[in-house]
Parts: C-alpha cells; structure tokens; sequence
C-alpha cells in the first residue's frame, strides 16, 4: 500500500489500538441498544398487541387519509411557490427600481417570517373573515403559508441561476436584437434551469416536511393522523416510527424524480452540443 502524503501510515502497534477502539465502541453501542430494547418492552411499547391494532384497516385508511392531505397540500404548494418565485425573480431582475424594489422587499419579509406564523395568521384571518370549514381553512392556510415562504426561497434560486448562465450568451443575445423579456425567456432561463434543478427538489422536500406544521392548525396531514393513531393504540413509540418512515418513503421518491429529471436534463444537453458540434464540422466556416 502506497503511504499517504498527508500523514504517516499508522504501524502495527497503532493498528492494534485502533481496532481496540472499534471494539470497544462496537460493545458499548450494542449494550445502549439493549438498554433501550429492555426500557422499551418494560414500558410495554412493544408488546405484540400494538402491531395488531396497526394491523387494523381504519389506522390504515387514516394513514392514507393523512398520506393524501400531506401530498395535496405539497402539491399545491409546490406549483404556487415555483409560479411566485419565477414572478418574483423576474422582478427582482427588472432593471426598473418601482418593480425591482418592492419585488425585494417582498422576497426578503417573507423568507425571515416563520412558516408555522404565517399558517397560524391565515388560518385566524380566515376563521373571522369567511364562512368555510375548519378542513379548509386549515388547508389554505397551510398552503399560503408554504407558497410565501417557499416562493421567497426560490426567488433568490432563480435569480442565482439566471445569473449563472455565461454573461457571453447574453450579451450575444442582445447583439441579434433580442429584447430584455425574450433574452430572459428563451436564453437564461432553459439553461439556468439544470443550474437550480437540485436547489429546486431540495426546496420541493423541505415544503413537503413543513406540511406537517399543519398539525398546530388542526389541519389533517400525516403528523396530526399519526397522533390520532397513537392515541388509539396507546403507543407513540411504534407510531411514530411508521410516520416517519412514510415520511422518509415520499422524500426519498422526490429525490429520485429529481436524479431522473437531472439524468435526462444532462443527456439532453450533452446531445444538443453534440449536434451543435456536427453542424460546425458539415458547414464551411466563413
């Protein structure tokens, strides 16, 4: 084995002792293990009866309940909050300081603005002023909340990515006489696109975890079933567990849709310059 240029390759008498180390913490990880596992069965969180009662198909139809109010809110969210930070990107980029200024404004209240404050502000505004069910409040004010906020957030994605697209190409647009909105809409923003991809999932996940904040407003989303759950098969433990591996399931094929869309985003470019390259061998240059 070839020695490491940073430090010195450890000697047999240090390898003994780091493996010492392992074994140690191998034991004492496995001794906490136990502890819990037997605090947990004398707690009775583990008794066989809790799985039967999880077994029953009206926990099961709550969970699903909670799993579609979680998801519909998301998406709703989601569509709004990309609508309202493209907007607002696209003012904030506005040579014009009446449009530029207030678009700032607006991106930087409510990015420091508390999601859980805005969704407790709508769901009272909402309650005095209009005559609708508590499920729909709880609903619009979960979904306001998320699009402000996570419109807010992607306004500043935008702009970064539109700003990262090379200062060469539009200026190039401009030579042609492309117009500010056109250079914007057909130049920056399909490229600036494969640059905010991954910072537009990663936003997409947080909005679909801060769903559960609907919890506090009564609103029924997975977190508020899981509690009802719990309550009925008196344990938390195993409840919340499922809950959050739910949760984890969502999460995890949000981001496998974003590495698929990445995927094909990048092999789609890579076949646009490939073309583009093909072109300039066929054609004389002059």
């Amino acid at each position: 084995m070839a020695a490491s240029v940073l430090f010195d390759e450890p000697g047999p008498v240090t390898r003994r002792r780091h493996q010492l180390y392992g074994v140690v913490l191998a034991v004492l990880l496995i001794a906490v293990l136990w502890w819990v596992y037997l605090k947990l069965k004398a707690g009775g969180e583990l008794e066989p009866e809790v799985f039967e009662d999880l077994s029953q198909e009206n926990v099961w139809r709550a969970i699903g309940e909670g799993v579609v109010a979680t998801l519909k809110a998301a998406a709703i969210s989601i569509v709004l909050a990309v609508g309202l930070g493209f907007l607002l990107a696209t003012g904030r980029l506005s040579e014009h300081a009446p449009v530029r200024i207030p678009c700032r404004w607006v991106i930087e209240f409510f990015r420091a603005v508390p999601v859980l404050l805005m969704m407790i502000f709508f769901f009272g505004f909402l309650a005095q002023n209009f005559d609708f069910e508590t499920e729909t409040n709880a609903l619009v004010a979960v979904v306001a909340g998320l699009t402000l906020y996570n419109g807010a957030v992607l306004a500043e994605v935008f702009r970064a990515g539109v700003n990262a697209v090379p200062r060469g190409q539009v200026e190039a647009a401009y030579a042609i006489g492309l117009r500010k909105g056109q250079v914007l809409r057909i130049v920056q923003t399909p490229q600036a696109v494969r640059y905010m991809l991954p910072a537009i999932i990663s936003q997409c996940v947080v909005t679909l975890k801060d769903t559960a904040l609907g919890f506090i407003i009564t609103y029924g989303e997975l977190l508020r079933q899981g509690k009802s759950i719990a309550e009925f098969v008196h344990n938390n433990l195993i409840t919340f567990l499922l809950i959050a591996v739910i949760y984890i399931a969502m999460n995890s094929a949000l981001s496998l849709l974003a590495s698929w869309l990445e995927r094909r985003m990048s092999v789609r470019g890579r076949s646009a310059r490939d073309a583009v390259l093909q072109v300039e061998e066929v054609l004389p240059v002059g």
